[in-house]
């Protein structure tokens, strides 16, 4: 998708989506010539259920039918962000402070674009991530994509003796 249609499709959804009490987690679009998917990840403090995805998508549905900026017919899916939620604003990063997380640069930085780590905070113009024991500073203009690592129990779930 090119940025620029993303930044066009994120300002013209994020209003829209706030006045109805969720925000806008990530929003990704694959688009070919037979046709395309637009995804919607939406949330909000108290939860997100299938109620919410479905007046989410017919509202979303209503305004992209009206204003047209996708080019090719699409399918509009609206989820939750899951466990691996995505990080794309200084809020999100600021909200998950201490947890661990990947980050993908637009471009190689010392021969390295993957780095995941603790993210231990945000400075006025990127974050700071701990990665294999270095503090490393990621500015927000490299960035290309990141999200949330899942941490799991090391232990796993107790099962009953029979």
């Amino acid at each position: 998708m090119s940025q620029e249609l993303q930044q066009r499709l994120v300002a013209m959804l994020e209003p829209l989506l706030a006045g109805m009490g969720y925000e806008l987690v990530d929003l990704q679009l694959a688009l070919a010539r037979a046709g395309g998917q637009l995804r919607l990840f939406i949330d909000r403090d108290a939860g997100v259920g299938i109620d919410d995805c479905e007046r989410v998508s017919r509202a979303v549905s209503e305004l992209l039918d009206r204003e047209d900026p996708i080019p090719v017919a699409y399918a509009l899916e609206v989820s939750t962000p899951g466990l691996d939620r995505a990080l794309r604003t200084r809020a999100h990063y600021t909200r998950h402070a201490g947890q661990r997380v990947h980050v993908e640069l637009t471009a190689p930085r010392d021969g390295r674009r993957r780095y995941t780590g603790q993210l231990f905070g945000v400075v006025d113009d990127g974050i700071g991530l701990e990665v294999d024991g270095q503090r490393v500073l990621l500015k927000f203009v490299e960035i290309d994509r990141a999200h949330v690592v899942p941490q799991w129990p090391a232990s796993g779930p107790k099962r009953k003796q029979r």
